[in-house]
């Protein structure tokens, strides 16, 4: 919160104190699913093409998803996370995969 100065200008009228408050927009998780027809090595190039991870730590949420179902590919701001999860289907959809992304607020 920030809070405002108590001014008093020259024709007498005097400007009160007042807080603003800015809050911060709500992040989302954007997650990829678990598929049996999707190859592994398909997705750890997409963590690496469209969330900027390398070749190991790729691999690593790529087993996450393949055990658990899903893996967390990081947490954006809404219209950040809305183009990703748009980009990875365009994406696995030219590759003729089925990959599905998806976005859920952080909580």
């Amino acid at each position: 919160m920030t809070r405002m100065a108590t001014i008093q200008k020259h024709d007498g009228t005097v400007l009160e104190a007042h807080r603003t408050g800015i809050r911060r927009p709500p992040l989302y998780r954007v997650l990829l699913l678990n598929d049996d027809f999707t190859p592994m090595d398909f997705v750890v190039v997409v963590l690496q093409k469209y969330f900027s991870m390398n070749h190991e730590r790729a691999t690593q949420i790529m087993l996450q998803i393949h055990r658990e179902g899903m893996g967390m590919c990081g947490v954006f701001t809404k219209d950040v996370a809305s183009t990703k999860v748009g980009q990875v289907i365009s994406y696995a959809r030219q590759h003729q995969h089925p990959l599905a992304c998806v976005m859920e607020e952080n909580e």
